[in-house]
C-alpha cells in the first residue's frame, strides 16, 4: 500500500521584508507579498522574526495573524521572548532555527541533541 501525502506550499516572505529594511522605507510591503501569495495559492505564509529585527518586524507577525486566509509558519529562535510572542500570537505552525548575529541569513540547522536539556525546559 502506497501512502499518498498532499502537497502544500508555503511561501517565505522573509525577503522582501530585508529589501524593506535595507532600503529604510515602507515598501516593498511584506503583508502585500503575503497576500499576493495567498491568492496566488499558497497554502502558508513563512516568516523568520528574528531577535534582532533585521527583516521581519512584530507590527509584520501581528498584522499577518489577523488577514492570513492560510496557514502562519512563524520561525523562531528558541529564546523566552520569542516563546512569549508566539504564545501570544498563536501562528498554526512554529519553527525553531538558530540565530547568530553575524550571519546575513540562516546559514544552518538547530543541533537539537547539543540543545536537548534546554529545549525540553523550553
Amino acid at each position: 500500500m502506497t501512502a499518498t501525502y498532499e502537497r502544500l506550499l508555503g511561501v517565505n516572505i522573509d525577503h522582501v521584508a530585508t529589501i524593506r529594511q535595507a532600503r529604510g522605507t515602507r515598501y516593498p510591503e511584506p503583508i502585500q507579498a503575503a497576500l499576493v501569495a495567498e491568492q496566488a495559492g499558497a497554502d502558508a505564509i513563512t516568516l523568520h522574526l528574528r531577535e534582532d529585527r533585521r527583516h521581519i518586524q512584530d507590527r509584520d507577525v501581528s498584522y499577518l495573524k489577523d488577514i492570513l486566509q492560510t496557514r502562519m509558519n512563524l520561525e523562531m529562535a528558541a529564546t523566552q521572548e520569542m516563546l512569549k510572542i508566539a504564545s501570544e500570537i498563536c501562528p498554526e505552525d512554529v519553527c525553531l532555527v538558530p540565530e547568530r548575529r553575524e550571519e546575513l541569513t540562516t546559514e544552518g540547522g538547530l543541533d537539537v541533541m547539543g540543545s536537548k536539556t534546554y529545549l525540553q525546559e523550553y
